[in-house]
């Protein structure tokens, strides 16, 4: 796993090397942004700001989140607002590693399309019809894609006990150790 010991220039020219790479190995996958995000329920829904319990601060680096483990409550209702403090595009999504698995793909085709680079998105390509009306908006309440420097708040209730990950499905990103956990009670 990438530490924050790691100088930002190094690391994103290890993530750049890593998505290079990622395109010529993947470059037939494919799939549709909504489907990799998986079924909710499995992971809660969407919370209420009026419900919310608490607010978490998340820092999102190249390639590490701090904090790197939540601890919650079955019930819960959290505030997380993200910071992208890394140098290249990040991910905040919470979802289960099979969840993650599928997003990445999705996550792959939108490197294809042109629409998420590793510094910087482009938002009208984002907001192309990527195949049967499905786009790559990136607009789910569990998930923000934040470019360098950006910050955006989730809102999520976790409804039951169990474990969960954050994590970074930008291409290369997971793999380089760019998740995190959620161990809910």
């Amino acid at each position: 796993m990438l530490t924050k010991n790691f100088r930002p220039k190094v690391v994103a020219s290890i993530m750049a090397a890593i998505l290079i790479a990622s395109l010529s190995i993947a470059s037939h996958a494919a799939g549709t942004h909504g489907g990799g995000h998986g079924t909710m329920s499995t992971v809660g829904e969407q919370g209420k700001s009026e419900e919310v319990s608490r607010t978490i601060e998340i820092e999102m680096f190249d390639n590490y989140y701090e904090p790197e483990v939540i601890q919650l409550k079955a019930g819960e209702t959290v505030r997380f607002v993200v910071k992208n403090q890394g140098q290249l595009v990040h991910e905040f999504n919470i979802g289960t590693p099979d969840m993650h698995t599928a997003h990445q793909e999705e996550m792959m085709m939108m490197v294809q399309h042109g629409a998420l680079m590793p510094d910087h998105i482009n938002h009208e390509k984002m907001a192309m019809d990527m195949g049967g009306g499905k786009t790559m908006e990136h607009n789910d309440p569990n998930s923000v894609l934040l470019e360098p420097g950006k910050s955006a708040e989730v809102i999520w209730r976790f409804a039951k006990a169990g474990e969960l990950e954050f994590a970074c499905n930008v291409p290369g990103h997971y793999d380089a150790g760019m998740v995190g956990m959620i161990q809910t009670n």
